[in-house]
Protein backbone atom coordinates (compact mmCIF):
# COMPACT_ATOMS: atom_id res chain seq x y z
CA UNK A 1 0.00 0.00 0.00
CA UNK A 2 1.41 3.36 -1.02
CA UNK A 3 -1.08 5.49 0.91
CA UNK A 4 -1.55 5.81 4.69
CA UNK A 5 -3.29 8.12 7.12
CA UNK A 6 -1.06 10.50 9.05
CA UNK A 7 -1.77 13.52 11.25
CA UNK A 8 1.51 15.41 11.33
CA UNK A 9 4.99 15.65 9.86
CA UNK A 10 7.27 17.44 12.31
CA UNK A 11 10.63 18.70 11.12
CA UNK A 12 13.73 19.40 13.22
CA UNK A 13 12.78 16.92 15.95
CA UNK A 14 15.56 16.35 18.47
CA UNK A 15 13.79 14.08 20.96
CA UNK A 16 12.72 11.23 18.66
CA UNK A 17 16.03 9.49 18.11
CA UNK A 18 19.62 10.54 17.34
CA UNK A 19 20.44 13.78 15.58
CA UNK A 20 18.04 16.09 13.79
CA UNK A 21 15.03 14.18 12.54
CA UNK A 22 11.74 14.43 10.73
CA UNK A 23 8.99 12.68 12.65
CA UNK A 24 6.04 11.25 10.73
CA UNK A 25 2.98 10.70 12.94
CA UNK A 26 0.57 7.96 11.87
CA UNK A 27 -3.00 7.70 13.14
CA UNK A 28 -4.28 4.66 14.99
CA UNK A 29 -3.19 3.13 18.30
CA UNK A 30 -4.27 -0.06 20.13
CA UNK A 31 -3.61 1.55 23.55
CA UNK A 32 -5.71 4.09 25.41
CA UNK A 33 -3.16 5.56 27.81
CA UNK A 34 -4.93 7.93 30.18
CA UNK A 35 -2.11 10.51 29.93
CA UNK A 36 -1.69 10.30 26.13
CA UNK A 37 -0.26 13.54 24.75
CA UNK A 38 -1.54 12.77 21.24
CA UNK A 39 -5.17 11.71 21.78
CA UNK A 40 -5.86 12.55 18.14
CA UNK A 41 -3.56 9.65 17.26
CA UNK A 42 -5.70 6.96 18.85
CA UNK A 43 -8.57 6.84 16.36
CA UNK A 44 -7.37 5.47 12.99
CA UNK A 45 -9.84 7.66 11.06
CA UNK A 46 -10.00 11.35 10.17
CA UNK A 47 -11.33 13.34 13.14
CA UNK A 48 -12.83 16.80 13.61
CA UNK A 49 -11.45 19.10 16.32
CA UNK A 50 -13.50 21.95 17.76
CA UNK A 51 -12.05 25.17 19.20
CA UNK A 52 -14.72 26.65 21.47
CA UNK A 53 -12.73 29.84 22.06
CA UNK A 54 -12.85 30.95 18.42
CA UNK A 55 -16.34 29.63 17.58
CA UNK A 56 -18.86 32.24 16.34
CA UNK A 57 -21.80 29.99 17.32
CA UNK A 58 -23.30 30.60 13.90
CA UNK A 59 -24.31 26.91 13.65
CA UNK A 60 -23.53 26.82 9.95
CA UNK A 61 -21.71 23.52 10.49
CA UNK A 62 -24.93 21.88 11.65
CA UNK A 63 -26.74 22.85 8.48
CA UNK A 64 -24.02 21.62 6.11
CA UNK A 65 -23.38 18.23 7.75
CA UNK A 66 -24.96 15.58 5.50
CA UNK A 67 -24.93 12.96 8.27
CA UNK A 68 -26.55 15.14 10.95
CA UNK A 69 -23.54 14.33 13.12
CA UNK A 70 -23.22 17.81 14.65
CA UNK A 71 -25.30 19.20 17.49
CA UNK A 72 -25.19 22.27 19.73
CA UNK A 73 -25.55 22.06 23.50
CA UNK A 74 -24.40 24.24 26.41
CA UNK A 75 -22.85 26.71 23.96
CA UNK A 76 -20.62 24.00 22.52
CA UNK A 77 -20.55 22.17 19.22
CA UNK A 78 -20.67 18.38 19.66
CA UNK A 79 -19.70 15.89 16.98
CA UNK A 80 -21.00 12.32 16.95
CA UNK A 81 -18.04 10.38 15.59
CA UNK A 82 -20.25 7.33 15.13
CA UNK A 83 -22.11 9.24 12.43
CA UNK A 84 -19.26 11.38 11.05
CA UNK A 85 -17.93 10.08 7.72
CA UNK A 86 -15.05 12.54 7.44
CA UNK A 87 -16.40 14.46 4.45
CA UNK A 88 -14.93 17.66 5.99
CA UNK A 89 -17.71 19.93 4.74
CA UNK A 90 -17.97 21.42 8.24
CA UNK A 91 -14.27 22.29 8.37
CA UNK A 92 -14.26 23.68 4.85
CA UNK A 93 -17.23 25.96 5.48
CA UNK A 94 -16.58 27.08 9.07
CA UNK A 95 -16.15 30.90 8.81
CA UNK A 96 -13.91 31.13 11.89
CA UNK A 97 -11.93 27.95 11.20
CA UNK A 98 -12.98 26.66 14.62
CA UNK A 99 -13.51 23.21 13.15
CA UNK A 100 -10.34 21.58 11.87
CA UNK A 101 -9.45 18.04 10.91
CA UNK A 102 -6.79 15.68 12.18
CA UNK A 103 -5.63 13.05 9.73
CA UNK A 104 -5.13 12.89 6.00
CA UNK A 105 -4.19 10.23 3.50
CA UNK A 106 -0.78 10.71 1.95
CA UNK A 107 1.25 8.80 -0.59
CA UNK A 108 4.59 7.26 0.36
CA UNK A 109 6.46 9.26 -2.27
CA UNK A 110 5.00 12.57 -1.03
CA UNK A 111 6.19 11.83 2.52
CA UNK A 112 9.62 10.82 1.23
CA UNK A 113 9.79 14.05 -0.79
CA UNK A 114 9.12 16.09 2.35
CA UNK A 115 11.64 14.13 4.40
CA UNK A 116 14.36 14.48 1.75
CA UNK A 117 14.16 18.27 2.02
CA UNK A 118 16.25 17.99 5.20
CA UNK A 119 18.87 15.50 4.02
CA UNK A 120 21.76 17.89 4.79
CA UNK A 121 20.61 18.16 8.42
CA UNK A 122 20.40 14.37 8.74
CA UNK A 123 23.89 13.96 7.33
CA UNK A 124 25.49 16.61 9.54
CA UNK A 125 23.84 15.40 12.76
CA UNK A 126 23.61 11.64 12.11
CA UNK A 127 19.84 12.08 12.15
CA UNK A 128 17.06 10.74 9.98
CA UNK A 129 13.36 9.97 10.01
CA UNK A 130 11.28 8.62 12.89
CA UNK A 131 7.89 7.02 12.38
CA UNK A 132 5.62 7.71 15.32
CA UNK A 133 1.96 7.75 16.21
CA UNK A 134 -0.22 6.39 17.40
CA UNK A 135 1.40 3.11 16.55
CA UNK A 136 3.26 3.06 13.24
CA UNK A 137 3.10 -0.69 12.91
CA UNK A 138 -0.68 -0.42 13.06
CA UNK A 139 -0.56 0.37 9.32
CA UNK A 140 1.92 -2.42 8.48
CA UNK A 141 1.77 -2.49 4.68
CA UNK A 142 2.01 1.28 4.40
CA UNK A 143 4.78 1.64 6.96
CA UNK A 144 6.83 -1.09 5.27
CA UNK A 145 6.49 0.67 1.92
CA UNK A 146 7.48 3.98 3.52
CA UNK A 147 10.40 2.36 5.34
CA UNK A 148 11.75 0.76 2.18
CA UNK A 149 11.45 4.02 0.23
CA UNK A 150 13.33 5.94 2.92
CA UNK A 151 16.03 3.26 3.17
CA UNK A 152 16.46 3.43 -0.61
CA UNK A 153 17.47 7.06 -0.04
CA UNK A 154 20.00 5.89 2.59
CA UNK A 155 18.07 7.62 5.39
CA UNK A 156 18.34 6.33 8.97
CA UNK A 157 14.84 5.24 10.02
CA UNK A 158 13.62 4.75 13.59
CA UNK A 159 10.17 3.93 14.92
CA UNK A 160 8.45 4.79 18.18
CA UNK A 161 6.44 1.73 19.10
CA UNK A 162 4.15 0.56 21.88
CA UNK A 163 5.21 -3.01 21.16
CA UNK A 164 1.57 -4.10 21.27
CA UNK A 165 1.66 -5.64 17.79
CA UNK A 166 0.87 -9.10 16.49
CA UNK A 167 3.98 -11.26 16.56
CA UNK A 168 4.08 -11.95 12.84
CA UNK A 169 3.80 -8.24 11.99
CA UNK A 170 6.39 -7.25 14.60
CA UNK A 171 8.81 -9.96 13.44
CA UNK A 172 8.41 -8.79 9.84
CA UNK A 173 8.85 -5.07 10.45
CA UNK A 174 11.10 -4.62 13.50
CA UNK A 175 14.36 -5.96 11.95
CA UNK A 176 14.04 -3.52 9.04
CA UNK A 177 14.37 -0.43 11.24
CA UNK A 178 17.70 1.05 12.27
CA UNK A 179 16.35 1.78 15.76
CA UNK A 180 13.33 0.83 17.85
CA UNK A 181 12.28 3.46 20.40
CA UNK A 182 10.29 1.02 22.50
CA UNK A 183 7.90 2.30 25.18
CA UNK A 184 7.79 0.20 28.36
CA UNK A 185 5.00 1.63 30.46
CA UNK A 186 4.73 -0.82 33.35
CA UNK A 187 6.32 -4.03 34.57
CA UNK A 188 3.03 -5.26 36.08
CA UNK A 189 0.42 -6.45 33.58
CA UNK A 190 -2.60 -5.62 35.77
CA UNK A 191 -1.45 -2.03 36.29
CA UNK A 192 -0.66 -1.77 32.59
CA UNK A 193 -4.19 -2.92 31.71
CA UNK A 194 -5.76 -0.51 34.20
CA UNK A 195 -4.17 2.63 32.75
CA UNK A 196 -3.61 1.74 29.07
CA UNK A 197 -6.47 -0.62 28.27
CA UNK A 198 -4.23 -3.58 27.33
CA UNK A 199 -2.06 -6.04 29.29
CA UNK A 200 1.72 -6.07 28.81
CA UNK A 201 2.54 -9.73 28.02
CA UNK A 202 2.67 -9.25 24.25
CA UNK A 203 4.71 -6.06 24.69
CA UNK A 204 7.32 -7.76 26.86
CA UNK A 205 7.38 -10.73 24.51
CA UNK A 206 8.11 -8.53 21.49
CA UNK A 207 10.67 -6.50 23.42
CA UNK A 208 12.52 -9.65 24.51
CA UNK A 209 12.46 -11.05 20.98
CA UNK A 210 13.87 -7.83 19.50
CA UNK A 211 16.76 -7.81 21.97
CA UNK A 212 17.51 -11.48 21.33
CA UNK A 213 17.63 -10.77 17.59
CA UNK A 214 20.28 -8.10 18.13
CA UNK A 215 18.05 -5.27 16.93
CA UNK A 216 19.04 -1.81 18.17
CA UNK A 217 16.40 -1.17 20.84
CA UNK A 218 16.13 1.80 23.19
CA UNK A 219 13.50 1.08 25.87
CA UNK A 220 11.83 4.25 27.14
CA UNK A 221 9.76 4.65 30.29
CA UNK A 222 7.18 7.45 30.34
CA UNK A 223 7.24 8.25 34.07
CA UNK A 224 3.62 8.98 35.01
CA UNK A 225 2.20 10.17 38.36
CA UNK A 226 0.02 7.64 40.19
CA UNK A 227 1.11 4.92 37.79
CA UNK A 228 4.81 4.10 37.68
CA UNK A 229 6.65 7.00 39.36
CA UNK A 230 7.75 5.59 42.73
CA UNK A 231 11.18 4.23 43.63
CA UNK A 232 9.49 0.86 44.11
CA UNK A 233 8.34 1.09 40.51
CA UNK A 234 11.90 1.77 39.41
CA UNK A 235 12.97 -1.42 41.21
CA UNK A 236 10.18 -3.29 39.41
CA UNK A 237 11.47 -2.11 36.04
CA UNK A 238 15.00 -3.10 37.00
CA UNK A 239 13.88 -6.68 37.69
CA UNK A 240 12.11 -6.82 34.33
CA UNK A 241 15.13 -5.42 32.49
CA UNK A 242 17.50 -7.83 34.18
CA UNK A 243 15.38 -10.72 32.88
CA UNK A 244 15.28 -9.35 29.34
CA UNK A 245 18.92 -8.26 29.16
CA UNK A 246 18.28 -4.53 28.84
CA UNK A 247 21.34 -2.43 29.66
CA UNK A 248 20.15 1.04 28.65
CA UNK A 249 16.91 2.97 29.20
CA UNK A 250 15.57 6.49 28.71
CA UNK A 251 13.15 8.20 31.11
CA UNK A 252 10.43 10.45 29.69
CA UNK A 253 9.02 12.83 32.34
CA UNK A 254 5.24 13.30 32.31
CA UNK A 255 4.13 16.57 30.68
CA UNK A 256 0.90 18.39 29.88
CA UNK A 257 1.58 19.38 26.27
CA UNK A 258 -1.50 17.57 24.95
CA UNK A 259 -4.05 18.81 27.48
CA UNK A 260 -5.82 21.25 25.14
CA UNK A 261 -6.41 18.54 22.55
CA UNK A 262 -8.82 16.64 24.81
CA UNK A 263 -11.13 19.63 25.01
CA UNK A 264 -11.01 20.05 21.24
CA UNK A 265 -11.88 16.37 20.78
CA UNK A 266 -14.63 16.60 23.41
CA UNK A 267 -12.89 13.89 25.45
CA UNK A 268 -12.35 13.66 29.19
CA UNK A 269 -8.74 14.08 30.31
CA UNK A 270 -8.13 12.14 33.51
CA UNK A 271 -4.71 13.73 34.13
CA UNK A 272 -5.93 17.31 33.92
CA UNK A 273 -4.83 18.36 37.41
CA UNK A 274 -1.62 16.35 37.61
CA UNK A 275 1.64 18.21 38.01
CA UNK A 276 4.17 17.83 35.22
CA UNK A 277 7.48 16.16 36.04
CA UNK A 278 10.91 17.55 35.19
CA UNK A 279 14.31 15.88 34.86
CA UNK A 280 15.35 17.06 38.33
CA UNK A 281 12.31 15.28 39.79
CA UNK A 282 13.59 11.93 38.52
CA UNK A 283 17.16 11.93 39.84
CA UNK A 284 16.48 9.40 42.62
CA UNK A 285 14.40 7.31 40.23
CA UNK A 286 17.24 7.38 37.71
CA UNK A 287 19.78 6.39 40.35
CA UNK A 288 17.97 3.11 41.00
CA UNK A 289 18.81 1.96 37.46
CA UNK A 290 22.36 3.23 37.64
CA UNK A 291 22.87 1.33 40.92
CA UNK A 292 21.99 -1.85 39.04
CA UNK A 293 24.43 -1.14 36.19
CA UNK A 294 21.75 0.00 33.74
CA UNK A 295 22.67 3.09 31.74
CA UNK A 296 19.76 5.41 32.44
CA UNK A 297 19.36 8.90 30.99
CA UNK A 298 16.62 11.54 30.82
Amino acid sequence: MTKGIIFNIQKFSIHDGPGIRTTVFLKGCPLRCQWCSNPESQNPDIQILYNHQTCLHCLHCISVCPQHAISYNNEHIHIDFQKCIGCLQCTQQCPSHSLTCEGEYQEVQEIVRICKQDLPFYEESNGGVTISGGEGMGQPQFVEALLQALKAEKIHVAIETTGYIQEDIFHQLAPQFDLLLFDVKHYDSHQHLFKTGVPNELIIQNLTWAIQQGIDVLPRIPVIPDFNCTLEDAEGFVKLFQKTGIKRVQLLPFHQFGEKKYEMLNQEYLYQNKKALHPEDLKDYQQIFINHNIDCFI
